[in-house]
């Protein structure tokens, strides 16, 4: 390399100096698009349209913002992108912490994008009390999955919301499906309400679990196995395979006590090891198997139908509830019905009538 002729201070390539790989075509395009202004919504929408992934990370990144401006424009880029989405695939994926889903998602990942699937996965990361930010990272635990062509992974803070799972999930799926992915993995935290939330975005609820790790009774305890469409025992190598497939013939008789779903799926228990990438495939036919059944009974399309006037009532309720708490009377009313509750001058349900008819006014 040379300064440059004009001594500007630049630097520009030697003759018969070729550029490192880093700076091909696509690489230059995600810096400009990560320096310059933001970019209009017709290029979004492009970009998205085309597969490109600096416009489609973009984009959820403008989705998650609270900017109002950033918004609107999110709310456009979602509504141009729905006619081109509800094309994929929706898995839902969780489990306690340590029970490996991070490694099963990467070699489950892998296995799909060998058979041609183009992957998504929305990993919902735990979220700092403090700055608000993911905690985990799941770019760094998926390292062979993120270096695939066919794979996106965008993780995401879980905030405060919606039990944990990410706000905007949901918009985020549509443009996932919009760039052309055909197989979408939600990832949860697997902590608190998150999983409910989850199975209410999803078409198949995947449930991993571990072997001889006290789990079993946790899972019949919070409810989790009634939502599941599958369980995996995960980690079944060494010397943990007898006690995975103890663990896996107490499941499937566990799952035979809870009432026929709605779509006559009889949920299926199997192992496997992500690690060593055992079994792996089994998963995979297991929701191929179910989606057989569930599109063919027309199931399919009436629990995402389903699904949109859930998350339509959720939206609301989320939205009113927003409005409320940043009313500017509510905001100074509620600081001394407060006060009047300490003083026990008042209940806390006559202070809410105050409230309430203070917002509605």
């Amino acid at each position: 390399m040379e300064k440059d002729p004009q001594n500007k201070g630049t630097m520009h390539e030697m003759d018969g100096v070729k550029p490192p790989k880093s700076t091909d075509a696509s690489s230059i395009n995600r810096i400009k698009l990560s320096r310059n202004k933001l970019p209009g919504t017709g290029e979004f929408i492009q970009g998205i349209l085309e597969g490109n992934r600096a416009f489609l990370s973009r984009a959820i990144t403008l989705i998650e913002s609270t900017n109002v401006k950033h918004q609107e424009q999110a709310a456009e880029i979602v509504t141009a992108c729905l006619p081109h989405a509800n094309n994929s695939v929706r898995i839902g994926i969780t489990g306690v912490p340590g029970v490996g889903k991070s490694t099963f998602i990467e070699a489950f990942g892998k296995h799909l994008t060998g058979l041609g699937k183009k992957v998504a996965v929305l990993a919902i990361d735990p979220s700092s009390s403090i700055g608000k930010g993911s905690i985990l990272g799941d770019k760094t635990r998926m390292e062979a999955l993120v270096k695939d062509e066919n794979a996106f992974i965008r993780p995401s803070p879980s905030g405060d919301s919606l039990g944990g799972v990410a706000q905007k999930t949901r918009e985020a799926i549509v443009l996932c499906e919009a760039a052309g992915f055909d197989t979408i993995i939600i990832e949860t935290i697997g902590v608190g309400q998150s999983e409910t939330a989850v199975h209410s975005m999803v078409d198949f609820f995947l449930l991993l679990k571990l072997a001889g790790a006290g789990d079993e009774l946790q899972g019949i305890k919070r409810g989790i196995i009634e939502m599941a469409d599958a369980i995996v025992i995960n980690k079944a190598d060494g010397d943990n395979i007898r006690a995975a497939k103890l663990a896996k013939a107490e499941f499937a008789r566990a799952l035979h006590l809870y009432p026929i779903k709605e779509s006559t799926w009889q949920p299926k228990v199997t192992t496997c090891s992500a690690l060593f990438g055992e079994s792996v495939a089994d998963v995979w036919h297991i929701i191929e198997e179910y989606l057989s059944l569930t599109k063919g009974s027309s199931y399919f399309e009436q629990k995402r139908r389903a699904q949109n006037k859930y998350w339509l009532l959720k939206t609301i309720n989320q939205q009113l509830k927003d409005q409320f708490y940043s009313h500017p009377r509510v905001k100074k009313e509620l600081e001394k019905q407060l006060e009047l509750i300490e003083k026990d001058k008042v209940t806390p349900f006559e202070a809410a009538k105050v409230l309430l008819a203070l917002s509605i006014k």
